[in-house]
Order: C-alpha cells, then sequence, then structure tokens
C-alpha cells in the first residue's frame, strides 16, 4: 500500500470482505420507488468509518489544491472557498459495509461550480482525490459531476464535524460513500483512471450500490 495510512482491524476485515465477497446480494434491480440498494439497511444515526486516524485541520490551516489537466489549477485557502457560489444539497447516502441513510442536507460548494472554476482540460476523464489523513479514492470525472454532487461543508444546517470529515469533504451520493473523500485536501485531474486506496485492497474502481459494486470481481 503506498498510501500513508496504518494499519487498522477495519482496512484487515474489508480488505477480507473483498476476498469473500461479503454482504452481496446478486441483486441488481431497481423500481422507480425503490430508495434502498440491494443488501443494505437504513440506519438513523450515521456510523463514523476511517482509517483510524482523524486529522485536525483548523479552516486557517485548509487549504484544497486542484491540479492536472485543468485551464485554471487553482489553491483555494478557507476564505476563498466559501467565497465561490453555495449550494444546498438533499441526497441518501449508501456506505459499503450496508448501511444507508436517508434525507442527509448538505450545504457548500457544487462540483460544477468547481469545474466552472478551474475548466476541465478535454483530456480530463477522471479525478483522483486525496486526503489529509492520506486517503485517495478516484472518480470518473462524469461521476465527480453529477447533479448532486457537493465539496460539504455542512451537515443538517451544521458544520461538519471532524469525525465526518470537517471542515470540508466530498459527497457523492450516488455511489457507495467510501468514494465520498473526508477531509479533502487535493482533487487531480487525470487522463486515465488510478485507483485509490480502498481500489488496490479489493473495492470496485467505481462503486454503483445498485449494481453492488462492492468489490473488483463484480
Amino acid at each position: 500500500m503506498s498510501d500513508n495510512v496504518p494499519e487498522t482491524k477495519l482496512t484487515v476485515s474489508k480488505r477480507r470482505w473483498a476476498e469473500e465477497g461479503k454482504f452481496l446480494t446478486g441483486k441488481i434491480t431497481r423500481s422507480e420507488t425503490d430508495r434502498l440498494p440491494p443488501g443494505q439497511h437504513l440506519v438513523k444515526n450515521w456510523p463514523v468509518l476511517d482509517l483510524g486516524q482523524q486529522p485536525r485541520i483548523q479552516p486557517a490551516e485548509w487549504a484544497l489544491q486542484i491540479i492536472g489537466a485543468v485551464e485554471n489549477p487553482v489553491k483555494l485557502d478557507w476564505d476563498a472557498f466559501l467565497r465561490l457560489p453555495q449550494s444546498s444539497k438533499l441526497s441518501d447516502i449508501h456506505c459499503v459495509t450496508t448501511w444507508s441513510r436517508y434525507d442527509n442536507r448538505w450545504q457548500g460548494v457544487s462540483t460544477h461550480d468547481l469545474l466552472d472554476l478551474v475548466m476541465p482540460k478535454p483530456e480530463a476523464k477522471f479525478v483522483m482525490l486525496t486526503s489529509y489523513d492520506g486517503y485517495t479514492t478516484n472518480l470518473p470525472l462524469g461521476d465527480f459531476a453529477s447533479e448532486d454532487g457537493i465539496l460539504a461543508t455542512h451537515w443538517e444546517g451544521e458544520p461538519l464535524t471532524r469525525d465526518h470529515g470537517g471542515p470540508m469533504r466530498l459527497v457523492i451520493p450516488h455511489l457507495y460513500f467510501w468514494k465520498s473523500a473526508k477531509w479533502l485536501r487535493r482533487i487531480d485531474f487525470l487522463p486515465g483512471d488510478q485507483a485509490g486506496f480502498w481500489e488496490r485492497n479489493g473495492y470496485h474502481m467505481l462503486g454503483d450500490p445498485w449494481r453492488e459494486q462492492r468489490y473488483t470481481h463484480d
């Protein structure tokens, strides 16, 4: 593993789940009214999952760097980030560990507005997300640019807490939540796909919960 993250009981367990195909149901159908993907169960709380460390980043120390195949690479400090257009989103979230939570209210900068700022070049097809804890994950550019995508600073009207990725995290609700990187510090726009931390450890390169794309071999 090249990411600078510790080995924990969670990482060992989740790597074993990928090898065993744990939680897979084989169901890939979805009705027009069904909100719960196959193999998921509904929760009211918001479980906390991470790689064993929760970086403490004060807004005055925080920065987001956006580099790679973009016309306007930038490094935004907290004040500059808050000066970008602000949006609100309502979405469900689905974790690969089988829990889902409905109707989460987010505030922050939509990924559409961020893309308008940096202007991806024609060769940009993917993004790689890097977090303050060393975590990485990949996304196709089209999924990063989804209508509900948001760089969230608030949840349910309150600033994001440290354990849930504050001061800012990505939210891409139509994919499993490991794709929604916490404590985001860098976005690289790339011409080709690259595996992030969990993708190198047996998890799917895309992670669509409706197709049960939990693991590499799905």
